[in-house]
């Protein structure tokens, strides 16, 4: 996943690069500063996902904005679902 923090309106959806496995890209209004972008996420994921926010957990790149996560319950047809939109 990669995360765009700072921006201007929230957004779950997209690639990142052209690469395979493809990369989904976040958008959140947090900063990068003290975990907030972090939760916001975690937040924003469980959201669009309509499940609790303890299901999904950030696993590597706490510090970078490429991070990769491990999401209870979730299909490869919903995570495709999220890289077209």
């Amino acid at each position: 996943m990669r995360v765009y923090p700072n921006s201007k309106r929230p957004h779950v959806g997209g690639r990142y690069g052209d690469g395979e496995p493809a990369v989904l890209v976040v958008r959140v209004k947090a900063p990068a500063v003290d975990g907030k972008a972090n939760d916001a996420v975690i937040a924003a994921l469980a959201d669009v996902l309509e499940m609790s926010k303890s299901d999904v957990r950030i696993v590597a790149g706490h510090t970078s904005r490429t991070k990769t996560l491990e999401i209870a319950g979730i299909t490869a047809a919903e995570v495709g679902n999220l890289l077209d939109r």
